[in-house]
């Protein structure tokens, strides 16, 4: 009997999969499986080669999804390059910080355009491919500030409360087409986002003494509960906020 987690045969399109969580993500499908497309700004050399080395395909569809950009036609360049499209890993996103008091309209406009916008339109056009064609699997990369308000990020923190939001009504329109949609809320992880925090001794204790696991997430972390939510193992889970987190929003 073939594994539930196995994606052989199948399509995924990662947004921002050129370093860190999204290129973790989206080598982790490779290695389950699948033929990768990977959506941004920047040529993600690295994580070509390293699909590759898998002995997947892998595709490069340039975007710049903060610059409102032609949603239907990066699907059409997925499905063009790669064959199809069954796995849609909305991860891109970037951050501003300012105190609320004086946080700007052009920071807010940048982050919402980027990290729940985007996702939209992108879930958008993606489910108007998967539907006619038997359904597929959107996850979502939410964060703990889906769950907590944070300091200094109001755009981040809103559009990661929309992100939990819209998974939910995603999955209710889109389940009975045969669409699963569901988000992973990763916790701290150690990527270069992260760099300033893990090197400020004080923070970083603090952040280690909160985490019942005791560490910084590895980016590799992330890679079993995409390749979950992205396989035939989770047809039946639907709009779920899937912490990994080493158990900070337990303590």
């Amino acid at each position: 009997m073939a594994s539930p987690f196995d994606l052989s045969g199948k399509v995924a399109a990662v947004t921002g999969a050129n370093a860190g969580l999204g290129r973790a993500i989206a080598e982790a499908l490779a290695a389950a499986g699948a033929d990768v497309a990977c959506i941004g700004r920047s040529e993600p050399a690295e994580t070509v080669a390293a699909i590759q080395a898998l002995g997947r395909k892998c595709a490069w569809i340039a975007a710049d999804l903060g610059a409102r950009p032609d949603h239907a036609a990066i699907i059409a360049g997925v499905v063009g390059k790669l064959g199809g499209l069954h796995i849609l890993v909305n991860n891109a996103g970037i951050i501003r910080r300012a105190n609320a008091i004086d946080f700007s309209e052009a920071d807010w406009d940048a982050v919402l355009d980027v990290n729940l916008k985007s996702v939209f339109f992108l879930s958008q056009a993606a489910a108007r491919h998967m539907i006619p064609n038997g359904g597929g699997k959107i996850i979502n990369i939410a964060s703990m500030l889906s769950f907590q308000g944070g300091i200094r990020v109001p755009s981040y923190t809103a559009s990661k409360s929309g992100i939990a939001g819209l998974t939910k009504l995603l999955a209710n329109e889109w389940a009975a087409s045969g669409i699963n949609v569901n988000a992973i809320a990763p916790g701290y992880f150690a990527t270069n986002n992260t760099a300033a925090l893990q090197a400020d001794v004080k923070r970083n204790a603090e952040i280690i003494g909160r985490i019942p696991a005791g560490r910084w997430g590895d980016p590799r972390d992330l890679g079993g509960a995409a390749v979950f939510l992205a396989s035939s193992a989770a047809n039946y889970v639907q709009g779920v906020i899937l912490p990994v987190d080493g158990g900070w929003l337990a303590r």
